[in-house]
């Protein structure tokens, strides 16, 4: 690399849990400014910024609303092409790599090095998990990552066994809370209980089974773990529209969340995804975008093992794939990538977690010169 990378910080605490939400602010970071300036401009960057990177689209759950249904089991990115993608990466301008999917990322057997690579580079690392293979890298995800969100979407076995299940046939429920355990008790990142609202319904649209009962439940297992924080998720449908839920539903929720707020202290938070404010709010399921050009998709870029793609909602879409580490470095692959198409007035018609993000991108490329703040998350 030619110069080392700014350190961000990872204090972990409520204040800074919270902070790292707004992906707003997270634009003006003395680290990331420069890069988003030249975007807003109409400038191309040598390398993304973050990249979310899925290891592999092999799952060991079968979750009957799994959004990503359509990607999984199409093979792994190789032993040797991902070990050498994590050198690429910690060569390029890279500041931090978020291990997701597709598929669960930590079945992948070079999981473990991959981190470490990573973390040796000075890149920071996320992950988001269903918690099953956590004790089988407990030293490098307790030690090297940034945070950790694990995705439960309940509060007991039972519950779990509905919406979670194995490929085997059983819960995993208690084999995944103590994981859960072991990594809080030696974490030096965050460690989040993703809980995302579920209902199933009959051909006359009644509910006939929902994990909405256990999102109290959920929250206080989450902070007896050791959790940091406990995040409830809107459930969005396969073109990733949010599902706008009954006002009685939203209630009963709302009603459990607000019991939970009285467990909120200087290690614990209770948060509300932005997909869930748009549900509780009844906001339109479309929202309009007046730009034809993701400047976002300039700056963070997914990558997985059928294709390099602008961003996670489009991951599987053939119109947003714009390259392939499997035949090219991740250099040249950038260098020939056209992050411009999708058009976001057409093609991203639901809540997009970055629109507010490239409102203020373009602001910045008309308006007066921006005064950075100090470094805080690189997770933008």
């Amino acid at each position: 690399m030619d110069e080392p990378r700014t350190q961000l910080g990872d204090t972990v605490g409520t204040q800074f849990v919270e902070r790292n939400l707004d992906l707003v602010g997270k634009l003006h970071q003395r680290s990331v400014l420069p890069a988003v300036l030249d975007v807003a401009r109409g400038g191309r960057l040598s390398s993304p910024l973050v990249v979310d990177l899925d290891p592999t689209t092999v799952c060991d759950l079968a979750c009957p609303e799994c959004i990503s249904t359509q990607v999984l089991h199409h093979g792994q990115i190789g032993q040797d092409r991902i070990l050498r993608l994590a050198h690429e990466l910690a060569d390029s301008k890279v500041l931090a790599v978020i291990l997701i999917g597709g598929g669960e990322p930590l079945m992948h057997r070079s999981a473990g090095r991959i981190i470490e690579v990573l973390h040796e580079a000075g890149i920071k690392i996320g992950l988001v998990t269903n918690g099953t293979q956590i004790h089988r890298h407990l030293d490098q995800l307790a030690g090297m990552l940034s945070w950790v969100r694990v995705s439960i979407d309940a509060g007991t076995s039972e519950t779990y066994a509905k919406f979670r299940p194995s490929r085997g046939k059983r819960s995993v429920f208690p084999q995944v809370i103590e994981n859960m355990r072991m990594l809080a008790d030696r974490k030096s990142g965050r460690l989040g209980y993703s809980f995302l609202l579920m209902q199933r319904f009959d051909e006359q649209g009644r509910v006939t089974d929902s994990n909405y009962a256990e999102v109290y439940r959920a929250g206080v297992l989450a902070k007896e773990i050791g959790c940091d924080y406990f995040e409830v998720k809107a459930m969005l449908d396969e073109d990733h529209y949010t599902v706008n839920q009954r006002p009685e539903d939203i209630a009963g929720v709302e009603a459990q969340i607000a019991e939970l707020r009285a467990l909120e202290d200087e290690g614990f938070r209770v948060l509300h995804s932005s997909n869930w404010q748009a549900v509780r709010h009844r906001s339109d399921t479309v929202q309009e975008k007046d730009y034809h050009r993701c400047a976002v998709a300039e700056l963070r870029t997914t990558v997985t093992p059928t294709g390099v793609y602008v961003c996670p909602y489009h991951r599987g879409n053939p119109k947003g794939r714009i390259g392939d580490i499997q035949s090219a470095t991740f250099a040249e692959m950038w260098a020939a990538a056209d992050t411009a198409v999708i058009d976001p007035s057409e093609d991203c018609r639901f809540v997009c977690a970055r629109h507010p993000s490239n409102v203020e991108i373009a602001t910045l490329a008309t308006g007066p010169g921006a005064e950075p703040c100090d470094d805080f998350d690189p997770f933008i």
